[in-house]
């Protein structure tokens, strides 16, 4: 029989493309629903036919003890969170309940539904969880670069409540014998990332503005330094994490570093523009409390899962900026239809 896999968040720029790989691998693919309209179901809306739907909410215990029995998953992957850094700021309160406390409520509804009341050694027939945990747990990082040992020092609500369910999923693994682990992934992008996020912001501004249709980009700090990769490879580390018979803990990323600066002058060298003449510094735009430099040591996962990036930053951003030109393009093209339409 195919395997079967529960995601939640399967809507968001991971879901759907782990969706994709476990389907690509022979998985039976369940997303959790929130029950309401999703105005981000396009992403995987040309794979509908092939998944199923489950009812339930992070923040709703019984709705997810309910979505699991009613699975009955080989595997867990919780990719369901707010994921955008910058909000936590504003509804700390919010973000903390979905990515701290919603990590609990699905350990609980995993723990329920296996049946697991004490301590106990781990078996090859238990549901297996996986956890989004987060470079930014590293925040004000204790050293360069960050490997499974690193000391946390989160710099935002974001990455506190991050913190916390990485910390649960641990004390679950121990304390019930859970196959549950942690991916603690560096910042991964795509085509699909939201465009409040800067890497998409930066694509969807630079195709924008070749075309026409935009006149400046407003930033923050352009001196900021991340370790980006591409979403699809990450989401095959996820899956391999839950293939040991052993559960462990992981960083991913590229291991290499690139500033915001490096991200734009990337992007507009791509269609033939001068970023300098088009970048404006925005001081409103810089977080409260910065993170200055992520870089990943990834050596755990390459020598335990084989998991290694296929696809590099330059690469990436100019993926993003091809990507988003033709969907511009196609917006104004349908937009000039429906104007002409109504004449």
């Amino acid at each position: 029989m195919a395997k079967r896999a529960l995601i939640t968040g399967i809507t968001g720029q991971d879901g759907s493309y782990l969706a994709e790989h476990l389907l690509a691998e022979g998985y039976e693919v369940w997303g959790l629903n929130r029950g309401q309209a999703n105005p981000r179901k396009s992403r995987v809306s040309r794979l509908v036919s092939e998944l199923s739907f489950v009812d339930g909410d992070l923040m709703d215990q019984g709705s997810l003890v309910s979505a699991v029995d009613t699975v009955q998953p080989d595997e867990v992957y919780n990719l369901g969170a707010i994921s955008f850094v910058p909000m936590s700021w504003q509804q700390a309160e919010l973000v903390t309940e979905v990515n701290g406390m919603g990590v609990l409520r699905v350990l609980e509804a995993i723990r329920m539904v296996s049946g697991l009341n004490g301590s106990r050694t781990t078996s090859s027939g238990q549901i297996r969880f996986y956890q989004a945990s987060s470079s930014e747990m590293f925040g004000k990082a204790a050293e360069t670069p960050q490997r499974e040992s690193t000391l946390f020092h989160p710099r935002s609500p974001y990455g506190a409540a991050k913190a916390y369910g990485h910390f649960i999923t641990r004390n679950y693994r121990e304390s019930f014998g859970m196959y549950a682990v942690s991916g603690m992934l560096f910042n991964h992008e795509s085509p699909r990332r939201g465009s409040e996020f800067v890497t998409r912001k930066i694509s969807l501004a630079v195709a924008r503005i070749k075309l026409g249709f935009q006149e400046k980009l407003h930033l923050g700090n352009i001196d900021a330094v991340r370790d980006w990769g591409f979403a699809g490879d990450y989401v095959r580390a996820m899956h391999l994490m839950l293939q040991p018979d052993e559960p462990d803990d992981y960083v991913i990323g590229s291991g290499t570093m690139h500033s915001v600066r490096d991200a734009v002058r990337i992007a507009f060298d791509h269609v033939g523009l001068d970023w300098q003449d088009y970048v404006v510094i925005d001081p409103a735009l810089v977080r409260p409390a910065e993170v200055e430099v992520l870089c990943a040591d990834s050596g755990h996962a390459r020598a335990q899962l084989g998991w290694k990036p296929t696809v590099d930053f330059p690469e990436l951003m100019c993926m993003m900026v091809d990507s988003d030109l033709n969907q511009v393009s196609r917006e104004h093209e349908y937009g000039d239809l429906l104007l002409a339409s109504n004449w």
